[in-house]
């Protein structure tokens, strides 16, 4: 699931200062031609054919503000890119961020993910593949709890789980869970995987837990990730699903240099 951009405000401004500005063009671009002052007549029949137009062509409309999309999308991606440079420690090396598979791994993939997004479930499985078939896969899980406020309970249970050793089990079972993630279900399910739910309820508690949120959160906005699940790869940043295909490709040509 994405979190809404700017794009769609922008877009909305965009298609009101549109029809406004072609109004205006209009205007001057006949006054030119003519050399004289127009008067309100001419303003007006000059502005119900611009108006007429864009009615009969609704597409001129659509097709720039999917291009203003196109435009702001890229340039947020290429500054998130750029960014990598300076958040690359912080990114792959923080160590209040749980790390799976092969801690010394050739290969470093960077998931920011939450537990209430459905392809972050769904990818899991893809993942969990990957790890078992590529011994040199190190996996940072970045906890990145931005759907609803279950997502941040079960973000803090999960980086508590850290704290006793079991935080993959957990997030394992925390993604196979369906319907609600309040408080009691997610207990319910800490419970099941084994840990001891009374020091899991303080830790989640402590400013440290919320503090790694936080991190995290603007780790992501300063990396111009705003949705779940995206992916940061080497010097590549993936927003959404990723199939096992491509992820093997994707090592295989970063492993090739």
């Amino acid at each position: 699931m994405v979190v809404e951009s700017k794009a769609n405000v922008a877009c909305r401004r965009f298609l009101s200062l549109l029809v406004s500005g072609l109004l205006i063009l209009g205007c001057a671009g006949s006054k030119a031609v003519a050399g004289d002052k127009l008067n309100s007549g001419q303003i007006e029949e000059i502005n119900r054919l611009i108006y007429d137009y864009l009615m009969a062509n609704p597409e001129v409309i659509v097709e720039s503000v999917q291009k203003l999309r196109e435009q702001e999308e890229m340039s947020q991606r290429e500054q998130g890119v750029k960014n990598l440079v300076a958040f690359r420690d912080q990114l792959e090396n923080d160590p209040m961020t749980p790390v799976v598979g092969n801690p010394n791994g050739d290969i470093t993939i960077v998931e920011f993910f939450d537990y209430r997004c459905g392809y972050c479930k769904t990818t899991l499985a893809v993942l969990r593949k990957l790890l078992a078939e590529d011994s040199g896969v190190r996996l940072v899980l970045k906890e990145l709890p931005i759907l609803s406020t279950e997502s941040v309970i079960a973000a803090r249970a999960a980086l508590s789980a850290d704290k006793q050793g079991k935080y993959f089990s957990f997030h394992n079972a925390l993604m196979a869970a369906r319907g609600s993630l309040d408080k009691e279900q997610v207990m319910e399910i800490a419970a099941q995987s084994g840990l001891d739910v009374e020091k899991l309820a303080i830790d989640m508690a402590t400013p440290q837990v919320q503090a790694q949120v936080d991190a995290n959160r603007e780790l992501a906005a300063n990396l111009n990730i705003r949705g779940t699940p995206t992916f940061v790869i080497g010097d590549q940043i993936l927003p959404g699903a990723i199939d096992i295909d491509a992820l093997r490709q994707i090592i295989e040509m970063m492993r090739a240099g």
